[in-house]
């Protein structure tokens, strides 16, 4: 697997996972001669090569002087997600039919800014954990369990088994600022086409809404995460 882009390699850096190889374009400064000197004290083995040859294996169009390659990223189990649960409870998302990358990574970059124990996604109509994801979450998928399921309405009903409220976020449900959003919470956010599916959301406890003011009557599916995820957080620190 490839991980494209400075932020996402540095990141990378901070972990545990083997990198088999990192290719740095050849007068490596600033930035990349950051990543050369954390690669160095890694013993992590450094290929200094033209532009043309990372332009040739980047994946994305987007490596900005730096691809490092390691093994396939590592998916976790969804009870590996719930045994990390801390103090203040649980924080879960789970992404129903996002199957844009770019949405997905930004998912992933929001869950682990806002302390959320990862990230639940279905095998099918869903997007992967990618280079081009890894890319766009800047390298947060490093650093938070990504746990793939065969069913995502199966992963529902463990997660309420297990004392967690499922909440659904959709354009028609309840104000979350007057959402309880203690204890274990876990998120559901849906594709942008056909938001939560029907099942899934009936197999939640509650419907949130954010409250709109303008003439568009929906969010980005990683903004609406994003918003409700750091009111989660907000609510944890009072």
């Amino acid at each position: 697997m490839k991980t494209e882009g400075r932020n996402a390699v540095l990141e990378l850096l901070k972990t545990d996972k083997t990198i088999e190889k990192l290719m740095i374009e050849k007068g490596a400064q600033g930035t990349l001669g950051k990543i050369f000197a954390e690669a160095r004290k890694k013993g992590v083995r450094v290929q200094f090569v033209d532009r043309k040859v990372l332009d040739k294996e980047s994946a994305t169009g987007h490596q900005q002087g730096c691809i490092a390659v390691t093994s396939d990223f590592k998916y976790s189990s969804l009870d590996e997600i719930m045994a990390s649960r801390g103090e203040d409870g649980g924080f879960v998302v789970l992404c129903d039919g996002i199957e844009d990358v770019h949405n997905l990574g930004s998912i992933i970059r929001v869950a682990e800014c806002t302390g959320a124990d990862g990230v639940v996604i279905p095998s099918n109509n869903s997007a992967s954990v990618t280079d081009a994801v890894m890319r766009i979450s800047a390298g947060a998928a490093n650093h938070i369990k990504v746990a793939k399921v065969n069913s995502l309405n199966r992963a529902v009903d463990e997660l309420k088994k297990s004392g967690y409220w499922v909440y659904a976020l959709e354009a028609d449900g309840n104000d979350i600022y007057g959402a309880d959003l203690s204890g274990n919470v876990a998120l559901v956010v849906g594709g942008e086409d056909s938001g939560v599916r029907h099942l899934t959301r009936e197999k939640c406890d509650f419907v949130l809404s954010l409250p709109m003011k303008g003439k568009v009557n929906s969010l980005n599916a990683s903004v609406a995460l994003g918003v409700a995820a750091y009111e989660v957080l907000r609510r944890r620190s009072m």
